[in-house]
């Protein structure tokens, strides 16, 4: 789908209705029918004075006038029947899942506002079944970590590697109740369309919640280092996981559960892209309103060309690094940042790449509680 034509789609102004004549058509169909039989009369009266004065026989006039006639009815009906075929042509195709094919929208008349309408179709199909893809791939995605975390302690058991005390049970069980919140999270995609996603916002504290998010990774990479998996998400040990809340009482207002997604995206990122034993650091500061926050995720690799900072958040997007760096990573699927994106689209907050002088800057502002001042 072209860009232009995706972003007509997602704009919040009135389309264009294909009509620069205000309802008023001086080229409708009626008016070319209304046309065709005054044209019509005009040549079979014009012949039959022509017949009055040169004596000419009447059934001559009237083989004149029906050939004449039927002429001009014929350029008429093929002027009307051509752009049908067409459209004919078009609507079978996007019943067969060709949403690429459009009808030429260069008429003044009714079969002009049915191409658009036509085409216009044609784009909402198009995108609804880009979005079904986007879906699947976002739900794989997302699954794939806990799944293979799980995956990693329960093989470890039966291998005998690990014993089956209470920790590691506890680790299992908090995959586990991960993976159902990510099925019932991603489930919530299927009502972006509508603007209906629920956002469960609450106080929290922000030194323990990020604690456990950098644990976490650091826990599902260490269980997945000897497995070989194609998930997409890191097995890298060497990339040290570093803190930084200020002040430390810090507390924001906002749904967890998303902000989890986006931290966890960004670090995946940050530690595919980082050299051996870099480090990737998680910041947390203050906002300006009340219980809003700031939060930045730093690595030290190769960082993000400027001419990419836009896109790099699309779907899809794995930028311009051919390969990651370090053992252990792989190119991903290019929805992690986009993923986050959407996240924090849903707080109406701002996410981008800002200025660092070192590896790539991730910034994150949560609006926290809307003021009551003013």
């Amino acid at each position: 789908m072209s860009r232009g034509r995706e972003a007509a789609r997602r704009s919040p102004g009135p389309r264009n209705t294909g009509d620069p004549w205000g309802g008023v058509r001086p080229f409708s169909i009626k008016t070319k029918l209304g046309a065709l039989v005054v044209t019509s009369v005009l040549i079979t009266t014009g012949l039959s004075v022509i017949a009055v004065h040169t004596k000419t026989e009447l059934r001559f006039i009237t083989v004149f006038s029906m050939i004449a006639t039927l002429l001009i009815t014929q350029f008429v009906a093929h002027s009307l029947t051509a752009p049908l075929d067409e459209m004919n042509a078009v609507a079978r195709s996007i019943s067969h899942g060709d949403y690429t094919r459009r009808v030429r929208e260069n008429r003044r008349d009714e079969l002009g506002d049915l191409a658009v309408t036509i085409n216009r179709m044609a784009d909402d199909l198009e995108a609804q079944d880009l979005q079904r893809k986007e879906l699947v791939a976002n739900v794989s995605h997302e699954l794939r970590t806990p799944i293979a975390g799980l995956r990693a302690v329960l093989e470890n058991i039966v291998d005998g590697v690990t014993e089956a005390d209470p920790e590691t049970m506890r680790t299992a069980l908090g995959q586990t109740e991960r993976l159902g919140r990510l099925v019932e999270t991603l489930l919530d995609l299927s009502r972006l369309d509508n603007g209906v996603i629920p956002l469960r916002k609450r106080r929290f504290e922000v030194w323990p919640y990020l604690s456990g998010v950098l644990k976490e990774a650091n826990m599902v990479a260490s269980a997945r280092a000897g497995i070989a998996s194609g998930s997409g998400s890191h097995t890298r040990t060497d990339v040290h996981l570093a803190l930084d809340v200020f002040p430390p009482e810090l507390t924001a207002h906002a749904d967890p559960e998303r902000i989890h997604q986006v931290v966890s995206n960004l670090i995946d990122n940050a530690v595919k892209h980082s050299p051996p034993h870099g480090r990737v650091t998680v910041r947390a500061r203050r906002g300006e309103l009340p219980e809003s926050l700031e939060l930045e995720v730093l690595d030290e690799g190769p960082g993000i060309p400027r001419s990419e900072w836009r896109r790099v958040f699309e779907r899809f997007n794995r930028g311009s690094v051919s390969r990651p760096h370090g053992p252990g990573s792989d190119g991903g699927t290019g929805l992690g940042l986009a993923i986050a994106r959407w996240a924090v689209d849903l707080h109406g907050g701002r996410i981008g790449v800002a200025e660092s002088e070192r590896g790539c800057r991730i910034l994150i502002t949560l609006p926290g509680l809307p003021s009551t001042t003013g």
